[in-house]
């Protein structure tokens, strides 16, 4: 393989690579009642150009279109009122509580309103402001109103109407700049920023019909003056679309250089080695197998390069569906090469592999840094001649100086740990080799086409029969004594725990047990029971120490960081007990949960936590072992961005998309962008498709390019 390739730097960007301007790309000092301090004060937004204004989009609205006349208010009625402030004042009482209190009118009547212990409003609200109130109707010495919510819609003199129906966008702000003055900007210049807009709306009409969307300025006119809740959601919809399609053009543009302008591989399917495998397995696959097996065969089929996720939660079969792919390979007179994260994973696929392996004529092969220089000049041999069939290894496999003779299929597991530079790196081992990459942490599917969208994906979301389920509780902190009783009762019958804490020292700001403050206490509960410490920041080779002695039955008791959340299958573990449950994600729980349930004995995760908050979501999580289930209720509690915590960084920020909310967009735009890269891969034909590509994501672009 030429090695040269690993070492192959970014092209210098070319003049064709340089981003567009427009007249929305102007300075934004230079809008109408803008000027150079205020530009500096806008700069402190993130607004820097036209451009940014105009998408400088309101972060909230007050809806004043079921608004309550103050004539019509009655005592213990909730209600939204909008009114000018005729009086103001701070009344204090006997008992020295100051209450604010204002007057305020429309043009039914007027009404007293009371914030008690709040007398700094006073410095904020002054007579005339015309204040939006939201609160309960009290009977005190007559009818008073007690806010709960208040927002000041304008001054004195500057222009709001005070009619019901009427939609208040609340702008992002900033030291210096109002949120009212910020709206009093844009006004002033939407007119003029939407005429111009009307020049980038960059998606073909027939996608916007096709889709249901309004054109551009329409859109942003309906941000930023809407009439209706219902014109602020049609107009996110049209820009969510169009951030969600531009990104999977990127990733169509990818996957068409991945599949179809590099040479592939045709592996027909000869059966001398998947046939007799497939007879040999003492179960039946599953239908989700099936189908996903039918799915890379196809890829196989064809001279074009296989590039697929393979989705799938712990216990689904993806080994299994892997080394279907392994054998197709190799029965073609082709090598095929797993790479995963850890020198002990790698172990154990190896021996998993090879006991499925039994009575076929394949050897599996293992590389990792482990290896001595003896060792490691045997295996490489093996590998470069083509001895080894199937290979097994960590980064070592990627490394100066390993070559393969005919290397024709790459196959990557625990993929998420792995970086989109890696796994294109990953992709380069073969010349033409098929790639297909696994993961074992479900991700919803909008998450999925979002991280992965140049890829195609696969999912496994059935179980083979007979495994048992796991059973899962919920015990309050005060129950701690009952479950270390329970944790010795399981170990005394022979079986092994894992006790998960979430960090690894005391800190002063988060009061939480500590993975090493707690393995020294519970080596006091535990005196003659063997324990053991394993966390992320101990050396590689003492992690892999433990885990191995963990294997080998040599430890009763882990306690643990996250760093086990993905390890090594450990069929004598049955217990899993994760402190301070309420500290982690849904889908973390469950990588955590997947550690045990892998033998044949009934298996318990216990979450122990603090917070009467924390109980309705972990109650989601006890409820169901259904990963993408659990997944999805993930999404849909703590966003994208923290799904994975830090390892899913890759993520990309969306303004106006919403993944726990937007598949559907997401699933037509990667339809449509794909459609158009088939007809038309480098964009000729459309060429603001292409320049607005280059603007919007350019490095992105470029480093997609380059692999």
């Amino acid at each position: 393989m030429d090695s040269e390739r690993h070492r192959r730097a970014a092209p210098a960007p070319s003049q064709a690579d340089m981003p567009k301007y427009t007249d929305l790309d102007k300075p934004a000092q230079f809008l109408k009642n803008v000027g150079p301090k205020r530009a500096e004060l806008l700069a402190k937004l993130g607004l820097l150009t036209a451009r940014d204004v105009l998408y400088h989009v309101p972060h909230r609205y007050e809806d004043a279109s079921t608004v309550t006349p103050i004539k019509d208010l009655e005592t213990g009625m909730d209600a939204t009122i909008v009114g000018r402030v005729v009086s103001k004042g701070v009344l204090p009482t006997r008992r020295g509580l100051r209450i604010f209190q204002a007057v305020v009118r429309d043009g039914t009547g007027l009404i007293e309103c009371s914030w008690p212990g709040q007398p700094f409003l006073d410095r904020t609200i002054a007579r005339n402001d015309l204040l939006l109130l939201s609160g309960t109707c009290r009977f005190y010495h007559g009818r008073q109103f007690q806010p709960k919510e208040f927002t000041t819609l304008a001054r004195e003199g500057e222009d709001a109407s005070e009619e019901s129906g009427t939609i208040f966008p609340v702008y992002p702000a900033t030291e210096g700049l109002t949120h009212r003055q910020v709206r009093t900007l844009i006004a002033e210049n939407l007119d003029d920023l939407l005429r111009k807009a009307k020049d980038e709306d960059l998606l073909p009409r027939e996608i916007r019909e096709r889709a249901g969307l309004v054109p551009l300025a329409q859109a942003l006119d309906w941000m930023h003056r809407p009439t209706s809740l219902k014109d602020v959601e049609q107009g996110r919809r049209r820009l969510a679309y169009e951030e969600l399609f531009f990104l999977q053009l990127l990733y169509a543009q990818a996957h068409h250089r991945a599949a179809a302008e590099r040479p592939g591989i045709a592996f027909p399917r000869r059966d001398t080695l998947v046939k007799p495998f497939h007879k040999s397995l003492p179960f039946t696959l599953t239908a989700a197998q099936k189908r996903v097996l039918k799915e890379i065969g196809e890829d196989m089929g064809r001279p074009r390069r296989m590039n697929r996720l393979l989705q799938g939660d712990v216990g689904s079969g993806k080994t299994v569906v892997a080394l279907f792919a392994m054998l197709r390979a190799a029965e073609n007179g082709y090598q095929a090469a797993m790479m995963v994260p850890t020198e002990i994973l790698a172990e154990q696929h190896a021996r998993t592999l090879q006991k499925l392996l039994e009575g076929l004529p394949v050897g599996v092969t293992l590389m990792t840094g482990r290896l001595g220089a003896k060792a490691w000049r045997e295996v490489s041999y093996r590998i470069a001649s083509g001895d080894a069939d199937i290979v097994v290894g960590t980064h070592a496999l990627i490394q100066e100086g390993v070559e393969f003779h005919k290397l024709g299929l790459v196959v990557v597991d625990e993929q998420h740990r792995f970086g989109v530079k890696q796994r294109l790196a990953i992709q380069e081992m073969g010349e033409n080799a098929d790639t297909l990459v696994m993961s074992a942490t479900p991700i919803p599917r909008s998450l999925a086409l979002t991280l992965y969208g140049d890829l195609d994906i696969s999912v496994l979301d059935e179980r083979p029969p007979g495994r048992q389920p796991i059973k899962t509780a919920l015990r309050a902190e005060s129950a701690r004594p009952r479950v270390l009783k329970f944790v010795r009762e399981q170990v005394e019958q022979g079986r092994q725990a894992y006790i998960v804490y979430p960090l690894v020292e005391e800190s002063e700001k988060v009061d939480l047990k500590a993975a090493t403050v707690q393995f020294e206490q519970l080596k006091e509960v535990f005196p003659d029971l063997r324990l053991a410490l394993i966390h992320g920041q101990m050396p590689g080779e003492e992690k892999d120490r433990t885990m191995r002695a963990v294997a080998a039955g040599e430890v009763d008791v882990l306690v643990s960081t996250t760093v086990i959340e993905v390890g090594i299958d450990v069929p004598n573990a049955t217990v899993m007990v994760i402190e301070h449950a309420e500290r982690f994600g849904l889908s973390q729980l469950h990588q955590l949960r997947g550690r045990v349930g892998r033998g044949s004995e009934e298996s318990f995760c216990i979450l122990l936590y603090t917070g009467g908050d924390a109980a309705q979501r972990l109650r989601i999580f006890a409820s169901t072992e259904d990963g993408f289930a659990i997944a999805e209720a993930d999404l849909r509690l703590r966003g994208a961005g923290d799904l994975f915590g830090a390892r899913q960084s890759g993520v990309p920020a969306f303004r106006f998309a919403n993944l726990e909310e937007d598949l559907q967009l997401l699933t037509a735009a990667r339809a449509e962008a794909r459609a158009i890269v088939d007809r038309d891969p480098e964009l000729a034909n459309h060429p603001d498709l292409r320049d607005a590509l280059e603007t919007r994501y350019h490095e992105r672009a470029r480093l997609f390019r380059v692999g």
